[in-house]
């Protein structure tokens, strides 16, 4: 699955549905008592980026699958988003619209 672009002007293309991937990510212990302890003194909690990041790529991959299930040739406007559900868990979600080229 390829995400179409800007690069891409001037294709015909149908959209077929939205599409969106999930994942609920929590940090473990050891992670969040060290991103406690960065938060005293400042600056970037690097567990949590990396947490993060591996929650987009999951949630990525979800929506490229479902958009693949379709037999999409793309998806465009692709978004994040994101939100804390509890004490040490975030849900991200990846979502766009899912096109076949015309």
């Amino acid at each position: 699955m390829k995400l179409l672009t800007i690069e891409n002007p001037g294709r015909d293309f149908e959209p077929l549905e939205a599409v969106k991937g999930t994942v609920v990510y929590s940090k473990n212990f050891g992670r969040d008592f060290m991103a406690g302890m960065k938060s005293l003194v400042g600056g970037e909690v690097k567990d949590y980026t990396e947490m993060l990041n591996e929650a987009r790529q999951i949630a990525t991959k979800r929506m490229v699958d479902a958009a693949e299930d379709l037999g999409a040739d793309a998806i465009i406007g692709l978004r994040y988003a994101s939100s804390s559900l509890m004490q040490g868990a975030a849900e991200v979600m990846a979502y766009g619209t899912a096109v076949k080229f015309k």
